[in-house]
This record gives C-alpha cells, sequence and structure tokens, in this order.
C-alpha cells in the first residue's frame, strides 16, 4: 500500500506499508503480479506519479516521481503539492 500522509518536511510523506487487505475505496493496480493499493484520498496527490524500485550503494528504497509535487525534500519522502 502506498499512502500520502500529512507531515515530513516538505508538509506530506509517502507511506509503504504491506497490507493484505483491501477496502471498497481502495485503487489497485497490478505489475507483474504484485499489487499496488492506494485509497481515494492518497490517490488524487499520485495521480500520474510512477513508482520505482532503486538500489544505490546505501541501500534500496522505493521512489515515487510525482508529476504532482512541487518540491520535495532532499529524502525523496516527502513533498509539497501543485
Amino acid at each position: 500500500r502506498v499512502r500520502v500522509d500529512p507531515g515530513g518536511c516538505a508538509g506530506f510523506q509517502y507511506a509503504f506499508i504491506f497490507d493484505t487487505q483491501q477496502t471498497p475505496d481502495d485503487f489497485c493496480v497490478t505489475h507483474n503480479e504484485v499489487k499496488v493499493l492506494v485509497d481515494d484520498l492518497s490517490l488524487s496527490f499520485l495521480e500520474g506519479a510512477e513508482l520505482d524500485y532503486a538500489q544505490e550503494m546505501i541501500g534500496a528504497s522505493f521512489v515515487i516521481h510525482n508529476p504532482n509535487a512541487s518540491s520535495s525534500c532532499g529524502c525523496k519522502g516527502s513533498f509539497s503539492p501543485k
């Protein structure tokens, strides 16, 4: 599950949660048999965004390329919406 919560150093932050329960209000994207759930409130912040998995020398993490963000912090874990 990918969620957008208030907080972080830029106003909103991304949350990644392993979840097995899909609610009726969830939007579900399936790619290569992997399902990603997004609740309806978070969807407006994530529409058109790309979810990627990055492996770097300091570790691996999920990265969101979000066209709805006007700015993001250096950790890329929080953003300000347009």
